[in-house]
């Protein structure tokens, strides 16, 4: 595990657990929103993104919180990486995710984020996470299938199985560090 993408729909904890892999392993974050937002919510020229992106690809290692498939950025990750985390989480489990985030970070940057880009209430966004299983996940599993055989896939349905796996992770770095 080298070049890991974490995927799936805002809410579901990503950006959480790509800081806590990111702890575990020692491989750097990089957030995909901290690349593609300029500060006041604007979004960064299509160009301007993809280059940054080139830049951070080239990296030997990286954890990457984020979903932008549409820009050939997002072709270009999926055949550097070695491991996508997609977390498919329940519709409501994503908006209840958001509104704890609100609540706890409402007015500030959070660490995953663009300078410039606090966190706000936007009905547009609450609408784009609530229709996300039905507009977004048919784009995810259709990017899915051209991974190749050598690309890890783990699919989490809850955050326990996204805990759980952290878990093992650790006790199998444990062993390593015994033997």
């Amino acid at each position: 595990m080298q070049r890991v993408l974490v995927m799936g729909s805002s809410g579901s904890g990503k950006s959480t657990f790509a800081r806590r892999l990111s702890a575990m392993t020692g491989i750097p974050t990089v957030s995909i929103d901290a690349l593609f937002w300029k500060p006041g919510w604007v979004e960064s020229d299509k160009d301007e993104f993809e280059r940054r992106m080139v830049e951070v690809t080239q990296a030997p290692r990286w954890i990457m919180d984020g979903n932008y498939m549409k820009s050939g950025a997002g072709e270009l990750r999926r055949q550097l990486s070695d491991t996508i985390i997609w977390f498919d989480l329940p519709r409501l489990t994503c908006m209840l995710g958001i509104l704890g985030r609100i609540a706890g970070s409402y007015g500030q940057v959070r660490p995953e984020m663009a300078e410039g880009c606090p966190e706000k209430i936007d009905l547009e966004f609450f609408r784009y996470v609530w229709t996300y299983r039905q507009q977004q996940r048919p784009k995810l599993i259709e990017y899915f299938s051209g991974l190749r055989a050598d690309q890890s896939l783990v699919c989490f349905t809850d955050r326990a199985q996204a805990d759980d796996y952290l878990k093992r992770l650790a006790l199998k770095q444990n062993r390593a560090s015994i033997h």
